[in-house]
């Protein structure tokens, strides 16, 4: 049972190649490529997600802005009270 779990199947004719992490680059084109790309996705996701969630926001504060008036008392009810 000194099996670890990347251990658990013995694989055969199969090669891997891998680098070293001193070798890698953290960050490669970080600046160059990577903002850009966020801002591009970005410009063309807003106008699919933004519309529907202003929509529901704004339905969402007049069901709650209707539902605070409806549970208020109306004093033209009770002008005759004694």
């Amino acid at each position: 049972m000194g099996r670890h779990f990347g251990d658990l199947a013995k694989i055969r004719h199969v090669i891997t190649y891998t680098i070293s992490p001193f070798e890698q680059r953290a960050f490669p084109n970080y600046f160059s490529k990577g903002i850009p790309n966020v801002w591009r996705r970005f410009k063309t996701s807003v106008f699919k997600v933004a519309p529907p969630m202003v929509l529901m926001y704004l339905t969402y504060t007049w069901g709650n802005r209707v539902h605070e008036q409806t549970k208020r008392k109306n004093p033209a009810d009770y002008e005759n009270d004694k």
